[in-house]
């Protein structure tokens, strides 16, 4: 990780968790002064301990490390919700379906943010019996191609991935998708909403 947990996380979370420096203290194993020097950033615990705070605090390693606690109210699944992150050290894309702290490369990734397709980068949809046939208008060499393409439907999405000097091309099942996505090494994330063919 690019970051280790400081002393004001632990503070904010304990205060969450409506417990006193002592009693955190008497959950890991450790003084109530060790908790206070860690709060005042006199002191950082030992990263023996990390796996054990997080379980105190009933959250994630990862989610202590960043600071961020996830509540994820998307507890229905929709993957209409779906958030993409793509690493810029390796290309390794990664979906969730809500809220999530998701790190590459010892970097913390931030969702993508879809953008409506522009002239750069035209899709066509056609229907070719029960699937789509998706096509984005777009070069496909080394330096610049469409990295993956994905169909959301509310339960289900297909991502296919796609590799420079192939084509910019995919088929879905047609079955409830509303949305597809695309994703420009270097221009980012495009979303085609209400998908219905042409």
């Amino acid at each position: 990780m690019n970051q280790y947990v400081t002393g004001s996380v632990i503070k904010t979370l304990r205060e969450k968790n409506s417990m006193t420096q002592l009693q955190l203290a008497e959950k890991l194993g450790v003084s109530d002064k060790t908790v206070s020097k860690w709060e005042t950033g006199r002191g950082y615990p030992d990263i023996t301990l990390l796996e054990s705070i997080a379980d105190a605090f009933r959250i994630s390693v990862t989610e202590l490390l960043s600071g961020n606690p996830i509540f994820n109210a998307n507890v229905s699944a929709n993957m209409l919700k779906s958030e993409f992150y793509v690493c810029p050290v390796c290309g390794n894309v990664i979906h969730s379906m809500g809220e999530s702290v998701i790190s590459c490369h010892g970097i913390q990734l931030s969702p993508l943010e879809a953008e409506e397709p522009d002239e750069n980068h035209g899709i066509t949809v056609e229907r070719v019996d029960d699937e789509y046939y998706v096509c984005v208008d777009h070069e496909m060499t080394k330096e610049h191609y469409i990295s993956f393409m994905a169909a959301a439907s509310s339960d289900d999405i297909q991502m296919i991935k796609l590799y420079p000097e192939g084509g910019a091309e995919a088929r879905f099942r047609i079955r409830g998708v509303r949305k597809i996505f695309y994703y420009c090494n270097r221009d980012g994330l495009y979303c085609r909403y209400n998908v219905k063919a042409q």
